[in-house]
């Protein structure tokens, strides 16, 4: 799935928040991305996508996130980390 307009979210799992305000353990999905096309385009190249689900492994201070999506672990900067919604899974 590519990212086109925004998505809002439509199942009845919760609300959706910036992925900087999860906590560590959590296990997410992101529904909508709040990004220019250089930001669209950066995540696509780590392998990060709408609807993908990824476990948060630390959060610092300032927002910045460290995720795994399968055996892979990507670290988000704080401005990224706010702009990217996710739903808990």
């Amino acid at each position: 799935m590519g990212f086109g307009k925004q998505q809002v979210q439509q199942d009845n799992k919760g609300p959706s928040f910036p992925l900087a305000l999860a906590g560590g353990g959590e296990i997410v999905r992101i529904v909508m991305i709040r990004g220019g096309g250089k930001m669209k385009e950066r995540l696509l190249s780590i392998g990060l996508q709408l609807d993908d689900t990824v476990e948060i492994i630390q959060c610092r201070k300032k927002g910045a996130v460290l995720v795994a999506k399968d055996e892979n672990r990507f670290m988000l900067g704080g401005g990224m980390a706010q702009k990217i919604y996710v739903s808990k899974e």
